[in-house]
Order: structure tokens, then sequence, then C-alpha cells
């Protein structure tokens, strides 16, 4: 549903977890003499990627301590992700509330037809209907773009190579090298260093990317980019008022979000998984007034 680049960024991006991965299984096969960790490597990244692909649809729930609701207990909610989906011509997904102040939403789950779409007691209370339109429209173009997959296999592999990171730091697998020719600490623990801040800001690259789509397509889908402007204004002051407490579960939940859950010190501008507030903004309002929104 695109009309620029963002899809060949994300792949692109994804491809470049890969290689980070790989190389780390390459270079700790060259210091150890056994190639075999190439291929182990590999099969930890496709482990992971599996893993996420299966469970997106219940990290992000279980961490906000989220339950289903009816229609009769959120009759806003059921009457525009209805007419939304019947829209786009995909299935509705499941609907949970989130009993938080925080305000915000997120969409989980593999693939449209396991689906869910969760708001908290925060945003529900605090949007407009219109407002509240916006976002929804958001969150089902995160699930219709399959956005929560490619987050959720991000950040797997991600978390894999920081957890090697950890791992190399404490020198536990250079140890076994096949003689100290063949060792090289000044490149192992430059791999342990680097590879982890490399994932990091490749994942956020990912989730900013996929950010501004849905910001974008969802509303093409509403046909009401202010509305969704508008939601976004109010969400960045609420959260302020409101933020979570970076537990790691919600930390490692947080980029499927639409507002960063915490509060600015907590996460800095150049390490946040979401793009600035006034940019995604500024986007909306370009397309609203008709002008040409950059890739």
């Amino acid at each position: 549903m695109h009309n620029h680049f963002n899809g060949l960024k994300t792949a692109a991006l994804l491809g470049g977890l890969w290689a980070i991965l790989l190389a780390i299984g390459y270079v700790i096969a060259g210091s150890t003499g056994n190639s075999a960790f190439i291929l182990v490597f590999a099969v930890i990244g496709l482990g992971t990627t599996a893993y996420g692909y299966w469970n997106s649809d219940k990290l992000a729930i279980k961490a906000m301590h989220a339950y289903p609701v009816t229609e009769a207990q959120a009759p806003a909610m059921y009457r525009i992700v209805r007419e939304l989906s019947t829209r786009a011509g995909k299935p509705m997904p499941r609907l949970f509330v989130s009993p938080t102040q925080a305000p915000n939403a997120f969409a989980t789950g593999r693939n449209p037809e396991h689906a869910a779409v969760c708001c908290t007691e925060g945003i529900l209370g605090l949007l407009d209907e219109r407002e509240l339109r916006g976002v929804l429209g958001h969150e089902l173009m995160h699930v219709y773009n399959r956005d929560i997959l490619t987050g959720s296999v991000a950040a797997a592999i991600a978390g894999v190579i920081s957890s090697i990171g950890q791992f190399l730091a404490f020198g536990a697998i250079f140890g076994g090298g096949s003689s100290d020719e063949d060792r090289n600490p000044i490149a192992g623990l430059a791999l342990a260093i680097l590879a982890p801040i490399a994932a990091v800001f490749v994942q956020m690259a990912i989730s900013r990317t996929r950010e501004y789509d849905a910001d974008e397509d969802g509303s093409t889908l509403t046909g009401d980019p202010l509305a969704l402007a508008s939601a976004l204004r109010k969400l960045e002051q609420g959260v302020a008022r409101a933020p979570l407490a970076p537990s790691q579960q919600l930390v490692n939940a947080s980029h499927m979000m639409i507002a960063n859950p915490f509060r600015a010190q907590d996460v800095s501008r150049m390490m946040s998984t979401h793009p600035p507030m006034a940019e995604r903004i500024a986007r909306l309002e370009q397309m609203a007034y008709g002008h040409r929104i950059n890739p």
C-alpha cells in the first residue's frame, strides 16, 4: 500500500541484521579454527526468527497485562475496527484492553488471521472517537503490512547478537582457540562491543521505518491524517504525564506501541524505536494538505 521504498529499506535492514549475526560466526570460526560456528549462528538466527514469528501475538499482551474485551465492553473500538477492517478487506483482529492509565495502543500477531489490537484504558479516556479511529487505523496497518512479524524477527535477532556480545566480552569462546597465534583478543573485544550496538541501531531503523509506513497507510485507510496527527499530539503529552516504568518485558514490546511509552530521560532520541512525534505530525499534515512525503 506504500508509494515509497520503505519495504525495500526494511528488507535491506533485516539483511543487515543477518549479516551481523553471520559475521560473528565467521570471526569466532576464524578464532577457534572451527568453521561449524558459521552454521551454528545461522541455526540460532533461524530458531529465534521462528520463535518470534509464532509467539509475537502473546509477548506484548502479556507484558501489558491486557485482557480481551467484548463488544458490549468496548463498543467504540469494535465499531471502528469492524468498519476499517471491512474497508481494507481483511480479517477483524481480536481486541484487548490494558488496565493502565499510560495512554498507548499496539497491534500484535504473526499475520492478519492471528492478530490482536490493544488499547490502554488511558488512551480510551484521552482521545475522542475521531482520534481513536486514526490510532486504530495505524495499528490495523501494522497488522496488514505484517510489521509485527518484521519487528519481532528484528528484535529476536538483535537480542541474540546482544547476548552473544556479552558472552564474547567475558572471553568464554576465545579461550577455546586452537593456538595462541589463532586468537585475536582485540578483534574479539571489538566484535563484542560493536556488534550489539550495530544490531540495536539496525533494529531501531527498522522500527522507525515501519512507524512512518503505518502512519501513512493508516491515514489512507481512514481518509483522515489530521485525526492521527491530533492523537499523536495528545499521546506525547499523555505519555509525559503517565509514563510506564521500563521493565525488560516492556522494553522488548515497546517497538510495537504507537508512542514510546517511557519518559524522555529513560530513552534518548538516538536510541528510540519511534521517530520523533514532531516529524510524524509534520508528515501527516503534509499528507493532509497534499504535499509530497519524502521516502
